[in-house]
């Protein structure tokens, strides 16, 4: 009989240790969502962006030095305006055309232009060459007075830069007859620095 009072009296007692550990775990619990929300309510958020977008670029040409339009193709190039006999040459003629180039007006970069001569081999005798020159006009007095003959590149710095070019196209001794074919001058433009 002893013994079982015994392990009655135990009971209670393990009871109420279990119950005390489940109050400690419940206790816990609670706090740790106490401090789940704490953290949840310490966060900040940053947030930054940017705009972006692309300048314009672009040259135009003249055969006046007023009216400046594209001609972004070989097959849209501006037909020169050379002197009197230019499709009629006889051996020691000499012709000469005007060209001018700037900067299209909403262009936001400036720009390098590299010039690129190419004549037709059916111009057996005739031959090609330009000088830059101040203002735009192209005779022989304004060949002569030119600076940089066949110069490879120039630069175009701002909106109001324009470079004019005096075309001179010569018909040598050894001029064929009845030749007919054309000489193609290409300005390619890289852009540069931001205006």
């Amino acid at each position: 009989m002893g013994m079982t009072t015994e392990r009655v009296e135990a009971a209670p007692e393990s009871k109420r240790g279990w119950t005390k550990a489940r109050a400690i775990l419940a206790g816990g619990l609670v706090l740790g969502v106490g401090a789940a929300i704490t953290l949840a309510a310490w966060t900040d958020n940053e947030w930054a962006t940017g705009v972006f977008g692309s300048g314009n670029f672009g040259i135009e040409g003249s055969t006046d030095g007023t009216a400046f339009s594209d001609h972004p193709t070989e097959a849209e190039a501006e037909e020169l305006e050379f002197t009197v006999g230019a499709e009629n040459l006889a051996p020691d003629d000499v012709v000469y055309a005007p060209f001018a180039v700037q900067l299209e007006r909403d262009a936001t970069y400036d720009a390098e232009v590299t010039i690129a001569q190419a004549v037709d081999p059916a111009l057996v005798g005739i031959t090609a060459d330009y000088v830059f020159t101040d203002t735009l006009g192209c005779t022989e007095e304004a060949y002569a007075a030119g600076t940089d003959e066949n110069a490879a590149t120039f630069a175009l710095d701002s909106l109001a830069d324009v470079q004019n070019v005096c075309f001179r196209v010569t018909a040598g001794d050894d001029l064929a007859q009845g030749v007919e074919g054309e000489i193609t001058w290409n300005f390619a433009a890289v852009s540069g620095d931001a205006l």
